[in-house]
């Protein structure tokens, strides 16, 4: 499995000076606004399945 993404903005104030934060994985701080959160995948969209369905299965 490949290595996750870091996120470029913080989702507050929109700045770029992010670090992990100590709390875990997917756990983020920012500096500018001295908030941490939390990045969570929740899963994949039924919608993205239902267009393949539309067109038959084809995607061309």
């Amino acid at each position: 499995m490949s290595e996750r993404a870091a996120p470029f903005h913080c989702p507050y104030c929109g700045d770029e000076d992010l670090r992990p934060h100590e709390a875990g994985h997917g756990a983020w701080e920012c500096a500018a606004c001295n908030r941490a959160f939390q990045l969570k995948f929740l899963g994949l969209l039924a919608r993205g399945l239902q267009r393949a369905q539309d067109n038959g299965g084809d995607d061309t």
